[in-house]
């Protein structure tokens, strides 16, 4: 049963992190730059694809941000800490290190499906802010990066008049390139 589950949620994290990726490639640059609600879409692709990263590893103490996060650039609205500061960042990430940073959640994701047991899945997120088990826990990253896939996605769709493609599921073997 156990690889049965592993199989599900690696094809479904294969699946959520190929439609976001297909949202950061064919966005252009006026909507690199276009707000989604109240954010930029390089923004929200950035916290997407953060939070994604911190959610892969064992609990936010085994969490390394990439060399090149900024402080705060990961938040989306008032600094849980201090709700009447916002983040404001300075200046938007290339898109090509984006891309870049969806490769390494790739195989983050990979990794971490690959060494999951039905003791860890049984277990604690391993967040104390989320009281789930690991298993749930997964279900909630992917969802977290539907969700903003959906956001990005309708900026493509606005400022470009294209979608971007449905993916149902997508092993996470490494990218043939």
């Amino acid at each position: 049963m156990i690889t049965l589950v592993r199989s599900i949620i690696a094809g479904q994290y294969g699946a959520a992190l190929s439609m976001l990726r297909g949202c950061i490639e064919r966005a252009a640059p006026d909507a690199w730059l276009a707000v989604a609600g109240q954010f930029p879409f390089w923004h929200i692709a950035y916290h997407t694809l953060y939070t994604t990263d911190l959610y892969l590893s064992e609990g936010e103490e085994a969490f390394q941000p990439q060399p090149f996060h900024i402080n705060d650039y990961h938040l989306l609205g008032p600094q849980p800490w201090s709700p009447k500061e916002y983040a404001a960042p300075e200046r938007p990430y290339e898109k090509e290190q984006l891309l870049g940073y969806v490769e390494t959640c790739w195989a983050k994701a990979r990794e971490t499906i690959d060494g999951e047991t039905e003791t860890t899945l049984a277990g604690p997120s391993g967040f104390w802010w989320l009281k789930l088990t690991r298993l749930e826990h997964h279900i909630y990253n992917i969802r977290h990066v539907q969700h903003h896939s959906g956001q990005l996605g309708a900026v493509i769709r606005s400022q470009q008049g294209e979608g971007v493609e449905w993916v149902g599921s997508v092993p996470l073997a490494p990218r043939q390139t």
